[in-house]
């Protein structure tokens, strides 16, 4: 106990400092009006989009509950900070940027959302942190329980030695906003998360949209309990048509909510259903093997779309809905059943012509690009063979560094990709649109 209340002292100059800096953050928040929330699209000019810094609840997995975080390795903070300040300065250079850590302090200002969010007995530890550093206002309180739902709250009789560490446990994947959460046209969809570790980070979502961005919600879970969506299986191709992966994370249930849901609401519609493998899982999304990169161009995993190696038996499904009936009917693949529907669209393939290298790369999320706007995307600079077969397609390469200092203009290209420098973040298993959850979009 003495232990950890020396720790607590000696980490005290520090904490206030990050709460200085949150506060600033804050005050900007306040100052900036949340805007509309519109997706009908992977690829329309980006308006605004939400964020969240990676914070201290990725230092808190040890290789004893990496598995359990859903990690395949434990992460440096220190490298992930200085990779996702290049990839956030990216973002803030090109649109509005939210940051839920700012957005989260700002709700718990109001009771009704904290006990929405948290039990008295999370509450009464927030207030002793905040009466600890001699604060007792609300700000303070706020501030601490948004440190608590996030980071986590340590046992002060844990052992030292077992993995039983937080009573309340840290986000460890917060910082992959695509997941919890999923803009759907004129609304967001509340995902039903597979795994009770990410549960919280749907309750935070729910309280932002509902009453930060005040925006109308779809609720897998509300629908059906077993029913199973998360944002990375769920893209938003056109105003008619999604394309959805069905894995590991997302289940027939949670498609088949979204098919009846639009059944009832549009004369015609059509979702493009991709099954994937359950392990490994380099392949627990859709956008980890398939990302669009425009209307005519498409970042995918060749094997995928020669339906080779483990996608051998992966079937592609065409749901379409006309005047409330559902039918079903099986198409090669996406670029296919694409076509089907009349788009004139091409692949470019993840790790290029050499089958080894696509293996290693899609391991890197080297398919998980994030589109800017039609054919101006973001991805990791580390898939080389990638982003030379982006070049090769047309698409300027762009360093990370040179767009945030100023020496390249991205509005003077009309195809191009941001490359930005990743060792550390790849090794938590996602890429630029696992960490981005775009809000607007024209």
């Amino acid at each position: 106990m003495c232990g950890h209340t020396h720790t607590m002292i000696e980490n005290q100059p520090q904490l206030a400092t990050q709460l200085c800096m949150r506060n600033l953050r804050l005050m900007i928040t306040n100052c900036t009006r949340a805007c509309e929330v519109s997706v009908n699209s992977e690829t329309g000019r980006l308006r605004a989009v939400l964020l969240h810094r990676p914070g201290v609840e990725i230092e808190r997995m040890t290789p004893l509950n990496a598995s359990h975080a859903l990690y395949s390795d434990i992460l440096s903070k220190h490298n992930a900070d200085r990779e996702y300040k290049r990839f956030s300065d990216v973002l803030e250079r090109w649109t509005q940027v939210y940051y839920v850590e700012d957005i989260l302090p700002q709700l718990l200002h109001d009771p009704a959302i904290r006990h929405t969010l948290a039990t008295p007995q999370i509450e009464e530890w927030a207030a002793a942190q905040a009466a600890q550093m001699g604060d007792n206002s609300e700000q303070a309180l706020a501030e601490h329980l948004s440190r608590i739902l996030i980071e986590g709250y340590e046992d002060p009789a844990w052992d030292g030695v077992t993995d039983h560490r937080y009573l309340v446990e840290p986000l460890y994947n917060l910082f992959f906003t695509r997941d919890a959460s999923s803009t759907i046209y004129n609304r967001v969809l509340i995902n039903s998360m597979s795994f009770p570790v990410r549960e919280r980070e749907t309750h935070i979502y729910e309280a932002i949209f509902r009453h930060f961005f005040h925006v109308d919600m779809l609720n897998t879970l509300a629908w059906n309990p077993s029913a199973r969506t998360e944002g990375g299986d769920v893209q938003v191709a056109s105003p008619d048509l999604l394309c959805i992966g069905q894995g590991i994370r997302t289940n027939n249930k949670g498609i088949d909510y979204l098919a009846q849901t639009f059944a009832r609401e549009r004369e015609h519609f059509h979702i493009l259903v991709q099954q994937l493998p359950h392990e490994p899982e380099s392949f627990i999304h859709l956008d980890m093997v398939f990302t669009f990169l425009s209307r005519h161009h498409c970042m995918a995993f060749e094997p995928m779309l020669k339906k080779q190696g483990l996608f051998a038996a992966m079937p592609t499904t065409l749901i379409s809905i006309d005047h409330g009936n559902i039918t079903y009917r099986e198409v090669h693949d996406l670029v296919d059943g694409l076509r089907t529907l009349g788009w004139d669209i091409t692949p470019v393939i993840c790790g290029g012509t050499d089958p080894w290298v696509q293996l290693r790369e899609q391991w890197h999320s080297g398919a998980n690009f994030f589109a800017l706007g039609e054919d101006k995307v973001l991805g990791y600079r580390r898939n080389v063979r990638t982003i030379d077969a982006l070049n090769h397609a047309g698409f300027d390469v762009l360093n990370a560094e040179d767009v945030v200092s100023g020496k390249e203009n991205m509005d003077n290209h009309d195809k191009f990709v941001v490359a930005f420098p990743a060792s550390e973040l790849p090794r938590a298993g996602g890429g630029a649109r696992c960490m981005t959850m775009p809000l607007l979009r024209d």
